[in-house]
């Protein structure tokens, strides 16, 4: 068994190997990070902002990236073709309910899709105690101003006294996807 002492002078004699090794990876590693995280994403906010227009390769990357850019700015939905859009989630207690429920809120209009997703397992708080129940989860994705008429569509179909009925925003989509959502909706 090695000493402190010895294990310290090894420690000692290796760091420098990986301290370079490191400097000079640390770069690579950098620009990997960059392209996962989206540097179309990245590039267009830094030229928004001009923070970006004094570095070296600024021309390399803006005609690398700058059409991917654009077309990603075309995904938020801010054009005039599309609709505040919002995802709903909504539990059932079976298939039979959830396609029920499916069908009948895309046939009103009040959603463009649901997605049924099966083999759930809520865990919650119900009357004082700890409930565990198998369930399937409705994935709807509508306009926002559909929101309360969507609530009270599930309410009055829903088998549950208090069904889960909550919105998350979509805040990015395919603008495709988004016009289609507002095509497929009651206005």
């Amino acid at each position: 068994m090695a000493s402190t002492s010895t294990l310290f002078s090894r420690a000692k004699a290796i760091r420098p190997f990986f301290s370079s090794t490191l400097r000079r990876r640390l770069p690579l590693v950098g620009a990997i990070c960059v392209l996962g995280f989206g540097l179309p994403n990245l590039f267009s906010a830094a030229c928004r902002t001009r923070c970006a227009q004094s570095l070296p390769f600024a021309p390399l990357l803006r005609s690398k990236f700058s059409s991917q850019a654009k077309a990603m700015e075309g995904t938020q939905g801010s054009s005039s073709s599309t609709v505040p859009s919002i995802v709903v989630y909504v539990t059932v207690p079976n298939k039979e309910v959830g396609k029920k429920l499916a069908e009948s809120l895309v046939r009103e209009k009040l959603a463009a899709c649901v997605n049924i997703v099966p083999g759930i397992q809520s865990i919650y708080q119900w009357e004082g105690e700890v409930q565990t129940d198998s369930e399937e989860l409705l994935i709807i994705k509508t306009r926002q101003s559909l929101f309360e008429a969507l609530t009270e569509h599930v309410k009055t179909n829903h088998p549950y006294d208090v069904p889960e009925v909550i919105a998350l925003p979509i805040n990015a989509g395919s603008l495709n996807y988004l016009e289609w959502i507002k095509s497929s909706t009651k206005d």
